[in-house]
């Protein structure tokens, strides 16, 4: 079976692993078989999909004293709302271990365990921005990464750190960026000037829906909450149209390098010379580049 495999990275908090259930759920109605991986170690990547907090591979291993050998697929593979199935990662108490080798190990030991074989997409949810080696393995093993941003300074820069990591990894693996999500947005005008400047496909934009949140209150897609709910329908529309794009299995691309600094220039001239600066958040933010 010839799988997809796919890397879901953004800033921290900007609604990335509700994005990634619900595209995962569009995947299926799309008719395939899907494989979600949390790569976090809060370990509630799927939580929007079982509407639990699903035991991590890494409390099974505990419960193995360690012994991969006698690790099975159904002792780490739950199944969530729509025939997805799900895995958590896990990872070591706050303030102890390293969270990016526990992901790193992760998907060593669903590759050992033949896990991918009966997939059509394996999604990888990942931790916020790539800081460390263990966070970006990922890579490795995906053909497309997808970065979810909004409009906002904070989240490009993250969404440009992400994308110099697949600029990296596409040296020697077969990685390319299919493109930006924009979350929670009702604009795109500074999504639009940075990609100006690094060129990256849009995929699709989100505005700033209640539901959505509500729905990650509740542990549930928005295509389950559409079940009993008609008038939600037009935002499954939306993941609707992300998996069809990827399931056209686009060409990608390998991002330009922008550096930190020129990214910083770049944002910063956009607040300097537009009208931006009106409102009490886009004051902060001219405030912090302007230091």
């Amino acid at each position: 079976r010839k799988k997809m495999k796919l890397a879901v990275y953004g800033k921290g908090g900007i609604g990335k692993s509700t994005t990634s259930c619900n595209i995962s759920v569009a995947l299926t109605k799309r008719g395939k078989k899907v494989l979600q991986i949390g790569c976090d170690p809060k370990h509630d990547s799927t939580f929007t999909l079982t509407g639990l907090l699903v035991p991590t591979i890494i409390d099974v291993l505990q419960e193995k004293d360690y012994h991969y050998e006698n690790v099975w697929p159904e002792d780490v593979i739950y199944q969530g709302f729509g025939g997805v199935d799900c895995v958590e990662a896990g990872g070591p108490p706050a303030g102890a271990g390293c969270g990016g080798y526990v992901v790193g190990e992760t998907v060593k030991l669903l590759k050992e365990l033949n896990a991918f074989d009966n997939y059509d997409i394996i999604l990888f949810d990942v931790l916020g921005d790539v800081v460390c080696g263990g966070f970006s393995s990922p890579l490795n093993y995906a053909n497309y990464c997808l970065i979810i941003t909004d409009n906002g300074f904070d989240a490009l820069f993250a969404s440009n750190r992400i994308a110099v990591s697949v600029r990296e990894k596409a040296r020697t693996h077969q990685i390319r960026l299919a493109g930006l999500v924009g979350n929670r947005t009702s604009k795109r005008d500074l999504i639009d000037k940075y990609i100006e400047t690094v060129p990256i496909p849009v995929l699709e934009i989100l505005p700033l829906i209640e539901d959505v949140r509500i729905s990650r209150v509740k542990g549930k897609t928005l295509f389950e909450m559409a079940q009993n709910d008609s008038s939600l329908n037009y935002i499954c529309d939306y993941y609707l149209n992300i998996a069809d794009q990827i399931l056209a299995k686009p060409e990608g691309v390998v991002p330009k390098l922008l550096p930190d600094r020129d990214l910083f220039t770049l944002l910063s001239d956009f607040y300097l010379n537009t009208n931006v600066s009106d409102t009490p958040v886009n004051k902060d933010i001219l405030e912090l580049i302007t230091l």
